[in-house]
């Protein structure tokens, strides 16, 4: 797991706008009638509309896509009873996590109440403004009372997360795992270590799918629950099992086929695994150590089936596989309720998804040749994009079922495609080549590692396990910068080009340069002299495998920079030209821009090398890339140069190059609006898709483009990326954040990935 610092927490939630979530207008407000229509006096016609017929308020308001995420802050995140304030950065990431899974909208409440019926009174009054309610760490048993009371009476979808997230999840791995097992619902044994909300949900969804109360265990911090006991709430009456005379769970555990783990860390032992009936079932969620370590579990028992709820485990039960899809469903077809029949559904849902063929997508982004079905995938990974057109179908037609949907929907297989779009095209790129890097981190070498932004960047992606950073500089330089902002690095991590340590590598260095350059005027005095250079040393540390990956150009020009990358790196077989490539992550999608930094004015058959290695490179993306040739004109309306050269580079990619979808020349606003484009040229190889990768007819427009975009959005940047490099070296832009250097560093891990798998 990654290493979290206390003041890189703190400066996440500050930084910028303080907190995590914000309003967004989603009507036009530029002209004062659109402030009328907005709000006086054209507001008043859909107020009306809607007091004429309470519904309507679905069709005119945002109700029907905002959920309330609501707390009083006395269980939050293991932290506790901290009250409602402290519990607040919690309700804003769970708000984050809807928005980016399920494109939910969310307003989070932190209610100061602690008295039932004070707290059930206050969400009932807000209920009206939203279409669902998501109750979060709130403590047992008061949940239990708060939940129930709320969907008797509320007519819109309310969950209690906290409770029926981890029972969905492990629901659905259970009964995968059984499955595996060869063993029937009905007739296992299950031990819940712990007795709080989470773990009674479990148990009741259990004995939904077919377990039998009298082989349920519970045991929590007394030991095994037994009515004899006493003073024993009613849920863990529920479970009070005087039917066994084990008392402690090491007694309770011997011969079982399923431990389920919702405690605390060093609760479970390898000798209690050992006593485990054959082919155990270990769901082991004590965040963030389980109850017993992985690596513990699995060294005692080869027929083990383990889950955890780390993301470096296989198996990881995680909530965001269910919350955010649920409620999607649940809102879409405007349930008056999250009833049995919706949950179990969707326990049916992800369970079948983890037995489908899984996309290339996934496996890339997690590194791995191929996930199939078995003891180490029982559970869909979060980052699968089939989860949304998957779990929130499946729940929405139980919601039908069931009798509590006010909206069905008539055409399942439209609603399936419109949950795809609204997400937009990959739109969790970034996380999946952070996923993809972290499987095989890479050796990086930062060439300007005594700039504060550079480290910190290289601390970032090291915690994170996205590389091995390697630091050029002055080592008293870079240590006093270590140690005033207490950075975790140390001088082993250092290596100064101008050092006499370095000396024999430099002299080996600068022979071999020598040799690349000495019919170009270079002496060897003056090769080995360019060894001093952290530029040219990078480059030949790369070239030579002491790393895999150079990142540079923070604190220098970009010519600058990346000149001794070009004489000591080679381009990669069969490429002719390089070329330099942005990727702008929006809302819709990522969008490619090429190229923007090596080749000044390029001829035709230049933009035709330019296009053919940008198809390749946004391939590795996992996004299938349609790409418009820009120009200031449209499919021959002008007889220019410029425009004549792009529209020949296009007549030969055509020729050459069938499998590519790409046209042009184009102006920039009809290759990004399809509508536009169909219109006027309903011919064109786009179809009736925007385009996702431009290709600029010169630098000049492509920087230009590139810095204004830049500048009036606010969508993540990566780049600029370097293509056609036979090492991964990527050359950044002069003043880059600390976020674009570790995104960019992330990219070149996968690069050097790649690179060296010989798929690049």
């Amino acid at each position: 797991m990654a290493k979290i610092r206390k003041q890189e927490a703190l400066d996440y939630h500050k930084q910028g706008k303080p907190g995590k979530i914000e309003v967004v207008p989603t009507k036009p407000y530029s002209t004062q009638r659109d402030l009328s229509l907005a709000y006086s006096p054209g507001v008043a016609e859909p107020c009306l509309a809607i007091e004429k017929d309470p519904e309507t308020v679905y069709d005119y308001t945002a109700k029907g896509n905002l959920v309330a995420v609501i707390s009083n802050g006395t269980a939050v995140l293991g932290l506790g009873n901290i009250g409602p304030e402290a519990s607040k950065p919690v309700m804003e990431g769970k708000g984050l996590l809807f928005k980016i899974f399920a494109d939910i909208d969310v307003f989070d409440i932190e209610v100061d109440a602690t008295d039932i019926d004070k707290f059930v009174e206050t969400v009932k009054a807000i209920s009206p403004t939203f279409g669902g309610i998501n109750l979060e760490d709130i403590k047992a048993p008061e949940c239990f009372e708060i939940e129930q009371r709320l969907r008797d009476e509320l007519d819109i979808p309310i969950m209690h997360d906290d409770q029926h997230g981890t029972a969905i999840i492990t629901a659905s791995g259970l009964l995968n795992a059984l499955e595996l097992s060869n063993k029937e619902i009905g007739k296992v044994k299950i031990i819940v270590n712990g007795a709080g909300a989470s773990a009674i949900s479990c148990a009741k969804l259990y004995l939904a799918l077919g377990a039998k109360k009298e082989n349920i265990i519970m045991v929590d911090s007394k030991g095994v629950i037994k009515n004899s006991r006493g003073n024993l709430t009613p849920e863990k009456t529920l479970f009070a099992n005087d039917n066994v005379k084990a008392e402690t769970l090491a007694e309770a555990i011997k011969g079982a086929d399923m431990f389920l783990g919702l405690s605390k860390a060093g609760v479970l032992s390898k000798e209690m695994v050992k006593s485990m009936g054959a082919n155990p079932i270990v769901f082991a969620l004590a965040n963030p150590d389980p109850e017993i370590p992985y690596e513990d579990a699995i060294s005692v028992r080869k027929d083990l089936i383990m889950a955890t709820g780390r993301s470096d485990h296989p198996n990881q039960v995680n909530n965001v596989l269910g919350f955010p899809f649920i409620f999607r469903g649940a809102l879409d077809v405007r349930a008056t309720g999250i009833n049995e029949e919706m949950k179990l559904a969707a326990v049916h849902a992800i369970a079948s998804l983890a037995k489908e063929i899984v996309p290339e997508e996934v496996n890339k982004a997690y590194g791995t040749k191929n996930f199939v079905y078995g003891t180490e995938y029982i559970i869909p990974k979060p980052m699968d994009p089939r989860l949304i057109t998957v779990v929130a179908p499946a729940v929405a037609q139980a919601a039908m079922d069931s009798g509590v949907a006010k909206k069905p929907i008539n055409d399942m297989e439209a609603y399936k495609r419109q949950l795809s779009s609204r997400m937009g095209i990959d739109s969790s790129l970034m996380q999946q080549l952070t996923f993809r890097a972290k499987q095989d981190p890479k050796k990086v070498v930062f060439a300007e590692a005594d700039n504060y932004k550079v480290l910190k960047a290289a601390l970032l992606v090291k915690d994170e396990g996205i590389a091995q950073p390697i630091l050029l500089g002055k080592t008293n330089v870079i240590m006093d910068l270590v140690k005033e902002y207490q950075l975790d690095f140390t001088e082993d991590e250092i290596v100064d080009p101008r050092n006499p340590n370095t000396e024999e590598m430099r002299n080996e260095f600068g022979a071999q340069f020598f040799e690349m350059r000495k019919r170009r005027g270079m002496t060897l005095k003056e090769a080995t002299n360019r060894m001093r250079n952290r530029n040219y040393f990078a480059s030949m540390m790369v070239k030579n495998g002491h790393a895999d990956a150079l990142i540079t150009g923070v604190t220098r020009k970009y010519t600058n920079s990346i000149a001794p990358s070009l004489h000591i790196i080679p381009k990669a077989k069969n490429v002719r030209k390089i070329a330099g490539m942005y990727v702008i992550l929006t809302k819709n999608g990522p969008l490619f821009l090429s190229d923007i930094t090596i080749n000044e004015n390029p001829t035709a058959q230049d933009l035709v090398d330019i296009t053919v290695l940008t198809y390749k490179s946004v391939k590795q993306f996992n996004v299938k890339p349609r790409i418009a040739l820009l120009s200031y004109s449209n499919l021959g309306s002008s007889k220019n140069a410029e425009a004549v050269k792009v529209r020949e580079a296009v007549a030969i990619l055509h020729r050459d190059h069938p499998e590519i979808v790409v046209d042009g020349e184009l102006q920039g606003n009809f290759a990004l609006n399809a509508e536009l484009l169909n219109d006027s040229f309903p011919f064109t190889k786009l179809g009736d898709s925007p385009a996702n990768t431009l290709i600029f007819p010169n630098l000049s427009s492509g920087n230009i483009a590139y810095k204004l975009i830049q500048e009036i959005t606010s969508d993540d940047v990566i780049g600029p990326i370097l293509m056609g490099m036979e090492k991964s070296v990527h050359v950044l832009q002069m003043g880059s954040s600390v976020r674009e250097i570790a995104n960019m560093t992330t990219l070149a891990v996968v690069d050097a990935q790649l690179i060296q798998s010989g798929k690049n």
